[in-house]
């Protein structure tokens, strides 16, 4: 007689929601489509594909417009956090809207950028794929979104730099200091 093993348990993480955070999600999801609709897909280019909002727009403000870009879709991450989004999701959205602010600041190279890169378009699929198939975060999740915050801090840490050293030697030059 043989005994029979049974399989390895299988770890899934179903997420039921009751009606009331179904509504709250739904709405969540709204704010996301909105938002990624004006401020990153509003207009299109004529006789092309190529879309664009306002966030790039705005952007080309000098010294305050890729802060408001950036403020605008922290608001929308307020409400995610509120709506009691998991941790790694909301910190895979904000790495977007840290990388589209950190290459924003560089004059014309960032406004390029902003056309491309899309922020909030890109923090509505993660809000979709979440919504759809809910999944544990990994050590893997962490150790990216780790790097890529530590990468961005270094590269903050330099222009910053750069910029300060920059301010010294003009005011050198003009006789200032």
């Amino acid at each position: 007689m043989t005994t029979r093993r049974s399989p390895e348990p299988i770890d899934l993480e179903l997420e039921v929601l009751p009606p009331e955070e179904k509504k709250k999600r739904s709405e969540l999801e709204s704010l996301f489509r909105w938002l990624a609709l004006i401020m990153d897909n509003f207009l299109r280019v004529p006789g092309t594909n190529f879309r664009f909002g306002l966030d790039p727009l705005i952007g080309l403000l000098p010294g305050v417009g890729d802060t408001g870009s950036a403020l605008i879709s922290a608001l929308a991450l307020l409400a995610a956090a509120r709506h009691g989004l998991p941790k790694i999701l909301l910190a895979r959205m904000s790495l977007n809207i840290l990388i589209n602010e950190a290459v924003g600041i560089v004059p014309l190279v960032g406004d390029a950028f902003s056309f491309w890169f899309k922020s909030n378009a890109r923090n509505y699929e993660l809000l979709q794929r979440q919504t759809a198939a809910p999944r544990r975060s990994t050590k893997g999740d962490w150790l990216f979104v780790a790097l890529v915050l530590g990468a961005l801090f270094l590269i903050l840490v330099v222009s910053l730099a750069v910029s300060f050293w920059l301010l010294y030697k003009i005011a050198r030059f003009l006789g200032l200091s």
